[in-house]
């Protein structure tokens, strides 16, 4: 005779967590028969934490936010994330990323014609002009000109290095990539690059260049690319891990 077993999972209660400027809503379980902390993201509802029955709940917090980038690409991916609120608009003592450390936002007024940014330390002295500067605005143009800049010397440095010459290259503010490579030997780029750390930077400027000799995804192209940045495994999991995490923070 085949028996039906017990359902062995017991609601404790929903609650709610702010991930990367998102609040999250969550309904936590415990398992009678699990033996580890176990996410569930499904599109009916949502984000479910599973726990074996002498787990700490006081530790799921910390779980989430451990596990902040895949809960955020899975909520995406089912249309559960919502942009961000307007009275959460960036504001004057909020932390941004920049080549992958948080930097604090000060924000002062002017008297003259124009706005600026200067980097001190670990903080963005945004200028603005009184009534008229637009913070988000004035900080992703001062965002987009770094990254040109960082970009392009990095490029011309690697390019050496691999013994590869591009076409052109262009900054953009693409929603899905890092980069590519087209088969006219254009590289593309895109800006919010210069918000991960720099090692990740210079793993996608080579992953893109050697695409200008190998328009593939193959063993070979893996081995050029892992013949210049050794680490390319450890900065791809790190865009896997955060790149969602950028975009839901600035300038989504």
């Amino acid at each position: 005779m085949v028996r039906t077993a017990r359902c062995a999972l017991t609601v404790v209660g929903t609650a709610k967590a702010s991930l990367c400027g998102q609040i999250i809503s969550y309904t936590i379980k415990r398992s009678a028969n699990a033996k580890h902390v176990r996410l569930e993201v499904r599109p009916e509802t949502g984000l479910t934490v599973v726990v074996p029955k002498s787990y700490d709940i006081r530790q799921v917090t910390h779980l989430l936010e451990a596990k902040k980038g895949w809960i955020l690409s899975k909520l995406a991916k089912y249309g559960n994330l919502r942009p961000p609120a307007t009275e959460n608009e960036l504001r004057s003592g909020d932390a941004i990323p920049y080549l992958g450390r948080d930097l604090q936002v000060v924000r002062r007024q002017n008297r003259g014609d124009t706005d600026s940014v200067r980097l001190e330390r670990n903080r963005l002295v945004v200028s603005l002009r009184a009534g008229k500067g637009r913070l988000e605005l004035v900080l992703e143009q001062w965002y987009r000109m770094q990254a040109a800049t960082l970009i392009r010397g990095k490029a011309d440095k690697l390019s050496v290095r691999l013994g590869l010459t591009y076409n052109r290259l262009i900054i953009r503010g693409q929603k899905t990539r890092w980069g590519s490579c087209s088969h006219k030997g254009n590289l593309s780029f895109n800006w919010k690059l210069i918000m991960v750390p720099e090692p990740v930077i210079d793993y996608v400027i080579v992953h893109e260049l050697a695409h200008l000799e190998e328009m593939n995804h193959t063993k070979r192209f893996w081995e050029l690319v892992g013949k210049h940045c050794p680490q390319w495994r450890d900065h791809r999991k790190w865009l896997k891990d955060h790149g969602v995490e950028l975009a839901v923070r600035l300038f989504a």
